[in-house]
């Protein structure tokens, strides 16, 4: 019986954890109550401290599960440069663009994980900072140390075209900014 219980605990903690990383990236996080990110969860309030000591202690594991299935998501793409090219191209795409709650943790909270908790920044530090490894590893096999800055460059070229494009009410100038970001990209690769 326990078993079962420290399996459904952690099956719940992830579901809470999952959903609340869509609807802080739809919403924002301060935007995301505990009783809005509960009732997304499909539980109460009260359950909220059985699994996080704060809502501060959500947002590092969210943040830490978001950019972590990221990283993953890249073991999918083709090898070397050409599946960062795919990367690229993916992530700066319109459906990307239009779909927040389902993309990037860093293209839709930058500005506030920027102003949350040590637990939170220390999250994202590890996160983004597996994120330009990987980056580098595929710009420079042999030697990915030596590709740290164009993989800095890139990473922070991507999210930063892909917030910007958001932002804009004008939908022709967004899909021109996304093009160039791609364009900028693929010469930032070499």
């Amino acid at each position: 019986m326990a078993r079962y219980a420290k399996e459904h605990k952690q099956a719940t903690r992830q579901r809470i954890i999952d959903r609340a990383g869509r609807r802080f990236k739809q919403d924002g996080i301060d935007g995301s109550g505990i009783a809005t990110l509960m009732s997304d969860a499909g539980l109460t309030n009260g359950a909220f401290y059985a699994h996080f000591e704060s809502k501060d202690d959500l947002v590092a594991n969210v943040v830490a599960d978001q950019l972590g299935a990221q990283l993953r998501s890249y073991a999918a793409l083709r090898p070397g440069r050409e599946g960062l090219e795919d990367f690229l191209r993916e992530y700066l795409s319109p459906e990307h663009r239009d779909n927040p709650g389902e993309g990037c943790p860093s293209a839709a909270l930058l500005d506030e994980i920027g102003r949350c908790g040590e637990g939170a920044k220390g999250a994202y530090t590890e996160g983004a900072r597996a994120i330009v490894d990987e980056i580098a590893a595929r710009l420079a096999p042999a030697d990915p140390h030596s590709a740290r800055g164009r993989a800095i460059g890139l990473f922070t070229l991507a999210v930063g075209t892909l917030q910007l494009s958001r932002a804009l009410a004008d939908r022709g100038l967004s899909d021109e900014v996304l093009a160039r970001g791609i364009e900028n990209g693929l010469s930032l690769m070499g």
